[in-house]
């Protein structure tokens, strides 16, 4: 199959890109080429402006394409272009989009699924602060999504959606994971807001890899969105206890104020499984219709 993969090439792209050589897949990179990746040679880079319709379009030329992994599509219009550049010249289209779409309308019941997202938009939060630009990530993604759901209406663009949550790899590039490592590692303690937590139910990068395999292998899914997560969900402190026990270090939580916190800039940093915009999937569909099987999170962070 002849492949184009749009955006990263740090995290999931990279693993992605890994596994469609193996098989045997003709790979095609198209990003910016402002961040040098890790790839083999024989993959074809090509570099541009994604939001600039005439710069993405001169760079694929007349192409046409099997599959196109698009990670890096974040609002309404790069999604009307995209789908006016490719209609007629993919199999199959599949989009990154996230649990946020989730969080940006009224409360559903958690685990999301994935008709929720026909709720009411929530008011945007105060501009200029962090609350405004996870709503407006959440709003434009939905954008996008809605878009390219109406390009499969009426003319059978060949979208598949994946909604992501928050995702675990051992290339993560915001080192979310490795954060608490180290200081699991010094025994200095965890901050965390004190107050409601959010639970976790997140993804790790390999299942991610799943879904997309399963995606264009099966050819199913057109026109349909997927939640991609993980069959536990758990507290934050139960998701640290674990973290400890598999590395041998004893957690050591202190529980802070979150607007002391705040104030002081440490968050997400101090502790990013805290975050107030902390997505939590259904996953069935996924199991039902991809055949997905998830990794044992114990397995994973091991």
């Amino acid at each position: 199959m002849d492949i184009l993969i749009i955006g990263g090439t740090r995290n999931v792209g990279h693993f992605l890109t890994l596994e469609l050589l193996k098989n045997g897949h003709r790979v095609t990179v198209f990003n910016r080429g402002k961040t040098r990746d890790e790839l083999p040679a024989d993959v074809q880079r090509i570099h541009g402006d994604r939001s600039d319709p005439g710069s993405i379009s001169g760079a694929l030329g007349g192409r046409s394409f099997d599959v196109v992994v698009d990670m890096a599509l974040y609002n309404a219009a790069d999604a009307e272009a995209i789908a006016d550049l490719l209609d007629g010249r993919v199999g199959q289209y599949i989009f990154f989009s996230t649990g946020q779409v989730y969080l940006v309308r009224e409360e559903s019941l958690r685990p999301f699924a994935e008709h929720a997202t026909h709720k009411v938009l929530l008011p945007a939060p105060l501009h200029g602060t962090r609350d405004y630009e996870e709503w407006l990530y959440g709003v434009n993604k939905s954008e996008a999504e809605d878009i390219l759901l109406r390009a499969w209406q009426t003319r059978g663009f060949p979208v598949i959606t994946l909604r992501l949550p928050m995702v675990n790899s051992e290339r993560d590039p915001f080192h979310r994971v490795y954060g608490y490592m180290l200081r699991l590692r010094d025994g200095g303690p965890i901050l965390i807001p004190g107050g409601k937590h959010l639970l976790l139910r997140h993804v790790y990068a390999a299942d991610v890899l799943q879904a997309i395999m399963k995606v264009f292998e099966t050819g199913v899914g057109k026109g349909r969105a997927y939640n991609i997560a993980q069959d536990e969900t758990l507290t934050v402190k139960d998701f640290l206890v674990l973290l400890g026990e598999i590395a041998g270090h004893t957690v050591n939580l202190k529980h802070i104020d979150r607007k002391i916190l705040e104030n002081l800039q440490l968050l997400p940093d101090c502790s990013p499984f805290s975050d107030s915009w902390m997505s939590e999937l259904d996953n069935r569909r996924s199991k039902l219709e991809l055949r997905m099987q998830y990794t044992p999170l114990p397995v994973y962070l091991e």
